[in-house]
């Protein structure tokens, strides 16, 4: 028995070298296989912006380019993952919550630092947050949940009193009321901490202004910045997240011609185009897309964008629930969705049709491909069901169709207007609005009939969509519309936390299909074109990877 234990031992030997000699064989030059991805020397990231980063202070940031950009810099509790999930940061764990889920306790890692040095506690995370609220920056509204808010917003205070330091390393946060939304909230850029001892000696409105007191907790540090023109970045040396990857310098150039970004791209200048919401022009991107030599060098994402065509429920043709559905119904399903994605979407290079609700693909929420009823293509059905509901056609007499000044928005309400004068006999006018009284009339007083809106979700949990757009009294929809049923949905899901608030969510959406509150148009796409050298780069719904998981191989 011994010598067949050495036998098959021996046999085992053979075989173990035999499959490692193959392997090498493969990824070896010459072999069938890829060979061992070796890295270039230079590992120097670098891309174009349209727009020069607005706001480099977490307390006033609201555009996707100054967090996408400064996200590599700063940090937080928590950051989400590529797959959007939430991952502890400068925190231990999720936190605990009591059991009347108002009080969130929070624990710190004690090794944490910014990139200066400066230890990270309690203390700069209570600052950040009472500061941020302070500000009242175009996010600050996220802090609205903490207890003593707002007393902060009015400025009667600069604390919030439901935020309590217990140890160096541990606070506590009460809610005024349960939501469990929160916890994805925490892990949004208003709630990044700054380094409190370099605001107050560099001073609070220009700390940030300077590459040397630029101080955050992120993998990286700004080291360089020309106003308008570029950005450049490099690793902050022994991090305390640990590796900051491959890349030793990141420069960003602000560029809007985008001809000019595709040929600094393609002569190698440029290892990718489409970080910080940077999209191609329509003529790169049919070329990249139609030639197969090209190809797999641009990815092509879900982004957490839905347009659609509003409609007023509370004051014109469209009014009322039930009065209105059908009018709402039929002008809907008089929109050939693959028509207008082949008029405005590039190709589908920057979007698709919109047929799985209000929430977009790639995101929480979403309900499913054509699972919008209403978003099903009948010409002939869609004028018999307008016939049978303005008969004498004086219900869209004089009908307009408004959006805020844009060549999109233009592009859109001109093949909307084509597709209803054709399908259901109705004459539509476009109506182009400058883009601040455009908001200001559509989302204060709900006074356009038919008009252009979409959303961009900030986080992802479906909360973002609803409490903001369409429970009653809601201040972004534009449409007025109100029905118990949905706000009674979204209060249930709003207390409780993610993964028990699904069912309650889709109940919602589900109702918003089934009353027509709304015609479903595209999805956005965001485009990412990069190097076959260039790894690691992308994104998902709502963010750019980390410049943490990038690298050039060699090439």
């Amino acid at each position: 028995m011994r010598g067949l234990r050495i036998a098959l031992a021996a046999a085992l030997v053979v075989l173990v070298v035999a499959t490692v000699l193959l392997a090498v064989a493969v990824l070896a030059p010459g072999g069938k296989g890829p060979g061992p991805e070796v890295l270039a020397t230079d590992q120097t990231l670098s891309f174009p912006i349209a727009q020069d980063v607005a706001d480099l202070d977490p307390a006033q940031m609201s555009s996707p380019a100054d967090v996408d950009v400064l996200a590599n810099v700063f940090s937080g509790l928590y950051r989400f993952d590529q797959k959007l999930q939430e991952v502890p940061d400068l925190a231990i764990g999720p936190p605990t919550i009591s059991t009347n889920g108002l009080t969130y306790t929070f624990r710190l890692r004690h090794d944490a630092k910014f990139s200066n040095g400066d230890p990270i506690t309690a203390d700069d995370i209570l600052f950040s947050w009472n500061r941020a609220a302070a500000k009242q920056g175009d996010y600050a509204g996220l802090f609205q949940p903490i207890a003593g808010y707002q007393a902060v917003a009015d400025g009667r205070t600069t604390k919030l009193s439901g935020l309590v330091k217990v140890d160096a390393y541990t606070f506590t946060s009460t809610l005024t009321k349960p939501a469990g939304y929160w916890y994805t909230v925490v892990g949004l850029w208003p709630f990044w901490v700054v380094d409190r001892k370099v605001i107050a000696t560099a001073g609070d409105n220009v700390w940030f202004t300077k590459p040397e007191t630029l101080i955050g907790s992120g993998p990286f540090r700004m080291t360089a910045r020309s106003a308008g023109q570029s950005l450049d970045f490099e690793p902050v040396p022994a991090w305390f997240g640990g590796r900051t990857g491959s890349i030793t310098h990141v420069h960003v150039d602000v560029l809007a011609d985008q001809t000019a970004q595709i040929a600094k791209y393609e002569s190698g200048v440029y290892s990718l185009i489409g970080y910080a919401g940077q999209g191609l022009s329509p003529a790169a991107a049919v070329r990249y897309t139609s030639d197969p030599s090209l190809r797999s060098q641009l990815q092509l994402i879900a982004a957490g964008l839905t347009f659609w065509a509003g409609f007023n429920l509370k004051t014109g043709a469209f009014a009322g629930i039930d009065a209105g559905r059908a009018g709402r119904h039929a002008f809907s399903a008089a929109i050939d969705r693959s028509a207008l994605v082949a008029a405005v979407c590039n190709q589908g290079t920057a979007c698709v049709a919109a047929t799985g609700g209000l929430i977009s693909k790639g995101l929480v929420g979403y309900l499913g491909d054509g699972a919008d009823s209403n978003t099903k293509f009948d010409a002939a059905a869609a004028k018999a069901e307008y016939l049978a509901w303005d008969p004498k056609g004086t219900k869209a007499k004089g009908l307009t169709y408004t959006y805020d000044t844009n060549p999109f928005n233009k592009a859109v309400c001109a093949n909307l207007i084509g597709q209803w004068q054709k399908n259901l006999g109705v004459a539509v006018k476009c109506v182009e609005v400058d883009r601040k009284t455009y908001f200001d009339t559509r989302n204060g007083n709900c006074s356009y009939p038919l008009f252009r809106q979409s959303w961009r979700a900030d986080y992802d949990h479906p909360q973002d969509w609803f409490d903001y757009l369409f429970v009653t009294g809601a201040s972004s929809g534009g449409s007025c519309y109100s029905n118990p049923a949905l706000d009674k949905s979204v209060a249930a899901a709003d207390a409780k936390p993610l993964a028990g608030a699904a069912a309650d969510y889709k109940s919602a959406g589900e109702l918003l299909v089934r009353d027509t509150v709304f015609g479903g148009l595209i999805y956005g796409v965001q485009q990412y074109l990069s190097h076959p050298y260039v790894k690691g780069v992308g994104g998902n719904a709502l963010y750019d990877f980390p410049w943490t998981g990038a690298r050039i191989v060699r090439h």
